[in-house]
C-alpha cells in the first residue's frame, strides 16, 4: 500500500505543474491570499462546510516568511522538510509532524522531488468541540497548551507543537489512512477524516516525550480550558459568576485571567460559541430564527440579528437563504 501511495504523492499536481513552468520560482501570492501581507487563507482551501482539508505541500519552491489564519499540520511522508520559525531553523524527517497555530510566521525552504510533505488545514473550530471530552487532569498539557494559544488570541502569540513520532506505529497508520482518503475520496472522506483527526490527538497525548514545544503555562491554560470545556456545555445558560465559583474566585479575577490566556473576554468567547452554534442550526435544521435565537441564548431577536450579522457579514435569513440557492 505505502509503494503504491508514494508512487501517487510522487506524480506532479497542477499547482506543482505551474511552478515548474515558472520562470522566476517566486511564489504567486495571490493564489493564497488577497490581503496585503502574506497571511494564507482558509478561505482559499475551505469552504463554509468544510473544517478540514488535506493537500500536498507544493515542491519546488519557497515559501517566503508567512503567517496563516488556520491551524495548520505539517507530515513529511517522504524525505524531509526544512523551516525557519522564530529565527530558528527546523528539518521535519520523515515520519515527524509539526502543529502551526495562526500566529506563528514561518518561511519553508523548497521541497525535492522526493520530498512529500502533507498539509493538514483546520478551521480552530473544529478543535473547540474536543475540549468538551479532555480530561484536564489527564490531558498532556502541551497540545492543550497549543490548541488553546491557537483557538484563542493570547496576544497573537505565535506557537508551535513539534513531534518526533515517527518509530510510532499507530500514529503512522492513522496519518496513512488520512492520505489514502485524501487520494481517493468519497462521500464518506470528510467524516472519516475528521473521526481519524480525533484518534490523532488521542494518540499524540499518549506520547507526550515525543513532543518539543517552546513555551508551557499548565495552570492559566487548564483554567482557560475549564471555561470553555463550561461554555461549550451550557452556552445557553453560562454566566461567569458561576464558574468562578468553582475556583473559589470572584468573577472580576476570573475574567482577568481569561484574558490574560486567550486574549478574549469571557462574553466574548460565550457569543463566539453561541454563534457558531446558531450558524449549525441555520445550516442543518429547519428551526425558525426565533427559536434558533432563543435555543442559544438570545431573547431579544434584534440583538441576535445585530451579533450574527457583525461577525458572518450577513443577516440570520440573508444567510440561510443563500444556503439554498447553494
Amino acid at each position: 500500500m505505502k509503494s503504491s501511495l508514494y508512487q501517487n504523492l510522487l506524480m506532479l499536481t497542477e499547482e506543482e505543474e505551474i511552478i515548474l513552468k515558472q520562470k522566476s520560482k517566486k511564489i504567486e501570492k495571490d493564489v493564497y491570499t488577497n490581503q496585503r501581507d502574506f497571511i494564507i487563507e482558509r478561505a482559499k482551501f475551505l469552504s463554509d462546510k468544510k473544517l478540514i482539508v488535506t493537500r500536498k505541500h507544493p515542491r519546488f519552491i519557497a515559501f517566503p516568511a508567512h503567517r496563516h489564519d488556520y491551524i495548520e499540520i505539517n507530515y513529511v511522508y517522504h524525505g524531509s522538510l526544512i523551516q525557519t520559525i522564530d529565527r530558528q531553523r527546523i528539518e521535519l524527517k520523515q515520519g515527524e509532524l509539526l502543529f502551526l497555530n495562526q500566529h506563528i510566521e514561518h518561511a519553508l525552504e523548497p521541497c525535492g522531488e522526493e520530498d512529500l510533505v502533507i498539509n493538514f488545514i483546520i478551521d480552530p473550530y473544529f478543535f473547540e468541540h474536543m475540549f468538551d471530552n479532555l480530561d484536564i487532569d489527564g490531558a498532556e498539557q502541551s497540545i492543550v497548551n497549543f490548541l488553546i494559544s491557537g483557538l484563542f488570541n493570547q496576544n497573537k502569540a505565535g506557537s508551535y507543537l513539534y513531534y518526533q513520532v515517527s518509530a510510532i506505529e499507530r500514529i503512522q497508520s492513522i496519518i496513512a489512512s488520512m492520505i489514502e482518503e485524501m487520494m481517493n475520496p468519497t462521500v464518506w472522506s470528510e467524516v472519516t477524516v475528521k473521526f481519524q483527526m480525533g484518534l490523532l490527538m488521542v494518540q499524540l497525548m499518549k506520547h507526550a516525550d515525543k513532543a518539543y514545544t517552546p513555551s508551557n503555562r499548565i495552570y492559566d491554560h487548564q483554567l482557560a480550558l475549564t471555561v470553555i470545556r463550561y461554555i461549550d456545555q451550557h452556552f445557553k445558560i453560562a454566566k461567569l459568576e458561576t464558574i468562578a465559583e468553582r475556583f473559589n474566585m470572584n468573577g472580576y479575577n476570573l475574567s482577568k485571567y481569561i484574558k490574560k490566556t486567550t486574549g478574549k473576554t469571557f462574553k466574548d468567547i460565550l457569543q463566539e460559541r453561541r454563534l457558531e452554534e446558531a450558524k449549525s442550526l441555520l445550516n442543518y435544521t429547519d428551526l425558525s430564527i426565533e427559536h434558533i435565537a432563543t435555543e442559544i441564548g438570545y431573547d431579544n431577536l434584534s440583538y441576535f440579528y445585530r451579533l450574527f450579522k457583525s461577525k458572518f457579514g450577513c443577516t440570520p435569513s440573508v444567510y440561510r437563504k443563500t444556503l439554498y440557492k447553494s
